[in-house]
């Protein structure tokens, strides 16, 4: 795909290249391009997903199966991320959710773990030095998990995208690290307890007249209530989640706001998950759609 808008192929010297070699890889270039645009075309047609989340599964088995450095699989990772990202701004999805480090993955060897830290670290400040990719679809970055459990230089990057992306209106990349869905959901209980008890407090203490309850404030937690205090908050509820390498477990990912999502579980490992398995997954989701929607509207009438 070597000069269309969306390149992720290796780079080659023009001095070093003969011109009928240029002419025909400009040509498979301009082929590629003209046939990824159709494809979304069509897709088009039909229900589009607003938001896809990923668990970007197989980094690993990509690394021992290529017989490369481990780390190596997780590099390969990263940009198979940004190729989905700019795929997916191109078919119009407005929301990316990936699963980037579990909280249990703090269980792994030490060495592995500083190894992925010294990562995402080094790929954060590529994004904040080097920022073509996230002017180009006027990306906002949102990190979801306890920033606190990171080492130091690692949660400074991260705060540092946030803060320079916040005012971005295209596309919105949501990496949860650390993160697991037990935390985020007891997260938001504390949240919405020690809110409550402030309140209710206050009103006790004489600083308000006395009728929480006649002034909406209620004793009770509400679903609403923890919605709004999830990572998620703002953030529609996914309508793809796709387990790469076929595996089959959410592993503790957005247990919360995926009841009506669709899930799919694909055979490619993660680095190798392409424009064509993403294509795959929409339209696997379009076919289920009408059942999803009816599942949805079926809940509505329940509450």
């Amino acid at each position: 795909m070597a000069g269309s808008r969306l390149s992720f192929s290796p780079s080659v010297d023009p001095k070093k290249e003969k011109p009928d070699e240029m002419v025909t890889s400009g040509v498979l270039a301009s082929l590629q391009n003209f046939l990824r645009k159709c494809l979304i075309a069509v897709l088009s047609y039909g229900p589009m997903p607003k938001h896809i989340a990923f668990i970007m599964d197989g980094n690993r088995r990509y690394a021992k199966f290529r017989s490369i450095q481990q780390g190596a699989g997780h590099r390969v990772g990263f940009s198979a991320l940004i190729a989905n990202l700019l795929y997916c701004y191109e078919m119009g999805v407005k929301y990316i959710t990936v699963y980037a480090f579990s909280i249990d993955n703090f269980k792994r060897d030490p060495s592995e773990v500083q190894s992925l830290m010294q990562l995402m670290e080094e790929k954060i400040n590529e994004l904040l030095e080097n920022r073509s990719v996230i002017n180009k679809v006027n990306c906002k970055i949102n990190f979801w998990g306890n920033l606190d459990m990171l080492c130091e230089p690692v949660r400074v990057a991260a705060q540092k995208l946030m803060a320079s992306t916040a005012g971005n209106t295209g596309i919105v990349l949501s990496v949860c690290m650390p993160y697991n869905s037990t935390s985020e959901i007891v997260n938001a209980v504390n949240e919405v307890c020690s809110e409550r008890r402030d309140v209710l407090q206050r009103e006790h203490a004489g600083y308000g007249n006395g009728h929480a309850a006649e002034n909406g404030v209620h004793s009770e937690i509400s679903v609403a209530d923890l919605d709004q205090h999830m990572y998620s908050a703002g953030c529609p509820d996914p309508d793809i989640v796709i387990r790469t390498s076929g595996e089959t477990r959410l592993s503790n990912f957005l247990l919360w706001q995926t009841t009506f999502s669709h899930l799919q579980n694909p055979d490619p490992l993660w680095p190798e998950f392409s424009f064509r398995h993403l294509v795959w997954s929409i339209l696997q989701y379009q076919r289920a759609y009408p059942y999803l929607e009816q599942s949805r509207n079926l809940a509505k009438k329940q509450m």
